[in-house]
């Protein structure tokens, strides 16, 4: 018999809510009132969203995000900022003590990002797991150059044709795993890079002949428009498929949703926790 999980889709929300939503889940289940969940969800408005460790005066434009009425938030998983605008962001919150869950950071995260391998393919896509095979490149991971999160793919990144689809990143407090990502169906290179910071014009010029080697969005690689849902059917079977579970579909009872709310307030809509750094 499959284990079965919660599934929440929760379509576009604040960038403050879905920050504190995943929080959240992350505390009901170390508490034991819900078992494993994978969580949907999109973003409004489009948002800049920055690792727990990251600095803000130094690599973020905010002009350019004012200007554009970007939202903001900083994220409770480390990594580096994504622009979260066209895209599927998912979750995956699961006790350590998952049966079959390996112990270290790197290995789970390849067993839990089967998911999205098998989602990827589901939509017709050729989609592997990218592997570092250099020296150098195992350095660069460990020092990355530059703010933007899709400018190298990582240990067990996704890849299609060679280029990053999937940036996810992960932190584990009380003895649960939380694990998110975007899975990118456009990608607007002049928005994303203008909410960086560059040291020059030639700086900056350089990352845009960069990006399109490096991050791809799902819809540049196909003829077909895929959408939304499409998504969230294909990663959805694809997560079912690759853990060996049966999603179900649940919904917060009013404790909490209260919960969140409380913490959204007092936690991800905060200048203190968002420009800590």
């Amino acid at each position: 018999m499959k284990t079965k999980w919660y599934f929440i889709n929760s379509g576009p929300c604040r960038p403050s809510y879905n920050m504190a939503l995943d929080e959240a889940l992350l505390e009901f289940h170390s508490k034991g009132e819900i078992p494993p969940v994978i969580r949907f969800y999109e973003w409004n408005p489009a948002t800049l969203s920055i690792g727990y460790f990251q600095s803000t005066k130094k690599d973020i434009n905010f002009d350019a995000i004012k200007e554009q009425n970007i939202g903001f938030v900083r994220r409770p998983t480390g990594g580096r900022a994504v622009l979260h605008d066209s895209e599927l962001t998912y979750s995956i919150i699961v006790t350590e003590e998952y049966p079959d869950m390996p112990p270290t950071v790197t290995e789970a995260y390849r067993v839990l990002s089967e998911g999205l391998l098998l989602g990827f393919q589901n939509l017709g896509l050729n989609a592997y797991f990218s592997i570092p095979d250099s020296e150098e490149k195992i350095l660069d991971l460990k020092k990355p150059k530059s703010a933007v999160c899709f400018d190298a793919p990582s240990w067990y990144e996704l890849v299609v044709e060679g280029k990053k689809v999937a940036g996810s990143a992960q932190t584990r407090q009380k003895g649960v795993i939380l694990q998110h990502g975007a899975i990118l169906l456009d990608l607007d290179e002049d928005k994303l890079l203008s909410v960086f910071k560059f040291s020059s014009a030639e700086a900056k010029e350089k990352m845009r002949i960069k990006l399109p080697e490096k991050a791809v969005a799902i819809n540049r690689l196909t003829d077909r428009e895929i959408t939304i849902s499409d998504c969230v059917k294909a990663f959805r079977k694809g997560f079912e498929d690759a853990l060996n579970i049966e999603l179900i579909e649940y919904e917060l009872t009013d404790e909490q949703k209260h919960y969140v709310n409380e913490l959204e307030k007092n936690k991800y809509l905060t200048d203190e926790w968002n420009f800590k750094k």
